[in-house]
């Protein structure tokens, strides 16, 4: 019997049939794409659905693997309207994957530089080490989130002479969250959340900027509709600025395949990391980041704003990684 005889055998009815490893590869990657396709269908629908769907959505560009591996699976059992459902499921991630939202420069003159810096310590365990990233980049302003009040302590100990400008909401454990400055700050509101999120308005060199941390609620099973709640009240605060220049910044808990992030960006607001060619690289979970994770900690900044020298910082004691950027304003926009 020849080798393409062999791989088929005829029933009691006459028909042919695949031989059994076949058939259960092609079953495997049915399971596969189904999974995938029900991601991707929130994603093209712009909804983050109901849990598992919004966790998952943080790592859409991993769903690359699964639908290779079911389209190399249709393509040895010889099912072709699979092959075909894969190859459609990978142009539309591919689609996806691509960066969301504008990334043109500002025309107007430059008016002032300076340096931000966001951080997630994780309960204040990374506190030092971002004291000495701190000393290091030498940013203007600094985002804390998740700072406790040892945490605040610490802060306030070794760099209140180099920041002496600061807006807080204290906390215990991730409730925290401070703003350090270089330049005069006027309070806020701010915006209410679970964790802490102060607000502030500083004197650049003479101009006023609005500063906004951001942590609302990560998207955890059973508080889906919080998480996106409070990344709603973000996008209002953001939308609802009196034409200040913004920079919003901090733990979003959420990517750019999230709906709820995509429309804080759809109020104007540029990613720095867009900006400067570092979208999707991730800061989320630092132990496996940058090989696997998400891009959930993001400076953005309204369209007054230039960004350049981007860089993800590692951290250690944190399950985060930082931010840091070097922002221009401009005029005349």
């Amino acid at each position: 019997m020849d080798t393409a005889a062999a791989e088929w055998t005829a029933g009691d009815d006459g028909r042919e049939h695949r031989p059994p490893g076949r058939r259960l590869g092609a079953w495997c990657a049915g399971l596969l794409f189904t999974g995938v396709s029900v991601i991707v269908g929130f994603r093209a629908a712009d909804s983050d659905g109901i849990t598992p769907v919004p966790q998952l959505l943080a790592f859409l560009p991993w769903l690359l693997v699964p639908t290779a591996v079911g389209l190399l699976l249709t393509l040895l059992s010889r099912r072709w309207p699979g092959t075909l459902w894969g190859v459609v499921l990978l142009g539309l991630l591919a689609w996806f994957i691509e960066p969301y939202g504008k990334a043109d420069e500002p025309s107007g003159r430059p008016a002032a530089e300076f340096r931000v810096l966001t951080s997630n310590v994780e309960f204040g365990q990374g506190t030092g080490s971002l004291v000495t990233a701190v000393r290091r980049e030498k940013p203007d302003v600094v985002f804390v989130e998740e700072c406790d009040h040892e945490c605040d302590g610490l802060l306030k100990r070794n760099l209140s002479r180099a920041y002496p400008h600061r807006r807080a909401v204290e906390g215990g454990g991730s409730e925290g969250s401070v703003i350090l400055s270089r330049f005069p700050l006027r309070p806020t509101e701010g915006v209410r959340g679970t964790m802490g999120m102060p607000g502030a308005v500083a004197d650049v060199d003479g101009h006023a900027v609005r500063l906004q941390l951001a942590h609302p609620m990560p998207p955890l099973p059973g508080q889906v509709d919080l998480w996106r709640r409070e990344l709603g009240a973000l996008r209002d605060a953001a939308a609802a600025g009196p034409g200040i220049p913004l920079v919003l910044a901090g733990d979003f808990n959420a990517s750019q395949d999230h709906a709820a992030f995509r429309r804080i960006l759809d109020t104007g607001l540029r990613d720095a990391s867009r900006l400067d060619g570092a979208d999707r690289t991730a800061t989320w979970p630092a132990l496996t980041a940058p090989t696997l994770g998400a891009q959930i900690d993001h400076v953005l900044v309204s369209e007054d704003f230039g960004a350049s020298r981007t860089r993800i910082l590692d951290l250690s004691d944190t399950d985060h990684r930082a931010v840091v950027t070097d922002l221009t304003l401009h005029e005349g926009r």
